[in-house]
């Protein structure tokens, strides 16, 4: 085991250099809230790619992948790489879109209400602020548990150094400062990920015996047709589809990007890179299986599945790899916390108008401190009383399938209206919980509810699935039946007077 100390002091270093490189390298460039929200025009393809594949490599992808892959296997690791490769795809088509009819917009709230109105709007702001708050508290409870894992280090002491220091920066220079530690990040933790995985397949005994392995332990999961991790792998496919769709911190980054291929060609990008790095991590999970004492069945007090990747580290390898993975671990929770921070603050800003006469560019910018402290500190609290990273995001993934496809719906079709497009989301809501084995007990207890529920679905393939697709063609029905017509051209002056006056610096 690594030393507490060491571990920690690991991590206050890296923490501090971020910190540092996010203030300096935003001080003067940041000169309107504008530019703090979007950075808007000044990024080349190479730092888009970089900063879409770094908000995405939270931690998670050592925690919640491997956990996916220890539980189903090798078909449920393929899903969720697809799951994640699929909506970077989305947003190739969409950020343009995004780009032509709100040149002047900031989040993907502002657009829900313009686009739909008020109804719609507050469901879209509960939403997508709910999923980015899971995120962080699952990105601080995973990284907590690993350094307690690997190195003793107290929980609490992790979780608000972690938000501490990126609040810090992010709060300092908005989204420029994301951006540019971001970059860094992707460059470290590519190669870092690289020699974690050779040092495991060494130590092992090379692929074959990594392979044996897991057959020996547990030939299901080597199975590409094993039904349930097919089944489980399909439904992570909707859940994260849905999830990113709702997701502010890709938002920030259409308008962040040059122009609008810069931004087809990043998440193009950003698409096959996240993919394979999401297939790599999951499979980890399949490799601790077969060579770790990891305990899969949810309802035991020795589960373990959950961190099966640090209980692979720990059985076997050197105190090199587990520093190693210290580092990479701690990247990559800066790289997605800092952009969900960001997100965050960028939500707030654009909506404080709404609720404040003609508020000045301080009052915005102390709006979205405030805000994001209070997000930060609650997410704290939470990763400290959590269990399952995986599960944690799943409440979060679901309400997100839910709303994606109304929401995006609406960016193509003139004759869906706010009312359609909420009524399609909570019907999609309704049938997604109907199946929901997280909150069974909750929902059982209502009145009357109890009786009528369909049985749960465990590997959340008919929850996730249910909430996408029906949303998906009532949304589609609504458009059909309705009797209106909407003027796109009425999203022009989304954004463009409420906080965006004031100069940019857009030269980079």
């Amino acid at each position: 085991m690594v030393s507490s100390a060491v571990a920690l002091g690991l991590t206050v270093l890296t923490l501090v250099a971020f910190a540092a490189l996010g203030i300096w390298y935003s001080r003067g460039r940041s000169g309107s809230v504008d530019d703090f929200l979007t950075a808007r025009n000044s990024v080349g393809e190479r730092r888009t790619t970089a900063t879409m594949v770094a908000s995405v490599m939270g931690v998670w992808i050592l925690l919640a992948a491997p956990e996916a892959g220890a539980g189903f296997g090798i078909a449920a690791v393929v899903g969720y790489a697809i799951g994640e490769a699929v909506p970077m795809l989305a947003y190739s088509r969409l950020g343009p879109r995004v780009r032509e009819l709100l040149p002047e917009g900031h989040s993907l709230t502002e657009y829900a209400h313009a686009r739909y109105g008020s109804a719609m709007y507050g469901f879209v702001v509960l939403v997508s602020a709910l999923y980015m708050f899971v995120f962080v508290a699952a990105e601080l409870t995973g990284i907590a548990g690993a350094l307690s894992l690997v190195a003793g280090v107290p929980q609490w002491q992790t979780a608000v150094l972690v938000g501490g220091f990126v609040l810090l920066y992010t709060g300092y220079g908005g989204l420029r400062a994301t951006i540019v530690t971001d970059t860094v990040q992707a460059v470290l933790v590519l190669p870092l990920l690289a020699l974690v995985v050779g040092g495991v397949v060494l130590t092992l005994g090379g692929p074959t015996a990594v392979y044996q392995g897991v057959v020996e332990a547990n030939p299901t999961l080597v199975d590409p047709g094993f039904l349930p991790g097919l089944q489980f792998g399909l439904g992570l496919a909707f859940a994260i589809l849905g999830a990113e769709l709702v997701n502010q911190t890709w938002w920030q980054r259409i308008y962040a990007g040059r122009d609008s291929e810069t931004v087809a060609r990043g998440f193009r990008n950003a698409s096959v890179l996240n993919a394979g790095l999401v297939f790599v991590a999951a499979l980890l999970g399949v490799v601790a299986v077969g060579h770790a004492d990891v305990v899969t069945d949810v309802t035991s007090s020795a589960y373990n599945a959950d961190v099966a990747f640090f209980v692979l580290l720990q059985s076997a390898f050197g105190e090199w790899i587990l520093l190693a993975v210290v580092l990479l671990a701690l990247l990559l929770v800066v790289s997605s916390v800092d952009s969900l921070f960001s997100a965050l603050a960028s939500l707030v800003t654009a909506d404080l108008p709404r609720l404040l006469a003609d508020p000045d560019d301080r009052t915005l910018r102390l709006g979205a401190r405030v805000f994001t402290v209070v997000v930060a500190v609650a997410a704290v609290y939470v990763s400290l009383r959590a269990r399952s990273v995986l599960r944690l995001f799943f409440f979060a993934d679901l309400l997100g399938a839910a709303v994606a496809f109304p929401l995006v719906y609406g960016l193509y079709s003139r004759r869906i209206t706010g009312l359609g497009a909420l009524a399609s989301s909570l019907g999609g809501l309704a049938v997604g919980l109907a199946y929901f084995p997280d909150l069974r007990g909750t929902l059982a207890a209502v009145p009357g509810l109890g009786s009528l529920l369909p049985p749960a679905d465990p590997l959340y393939l008919t929850s996730f699935a249910g909430a996408f697709l029906v949303s998906t063609g009532l949304a589609l029905v609504a458009a059909r039946v309705s009797g209106g017509t909407f003027d796109f051209d009425s999203l022009a002056d989304t954004g463009s007077v409420k906080v965006a006056d004031g100069g940019t610096d857009r030269a980079e």
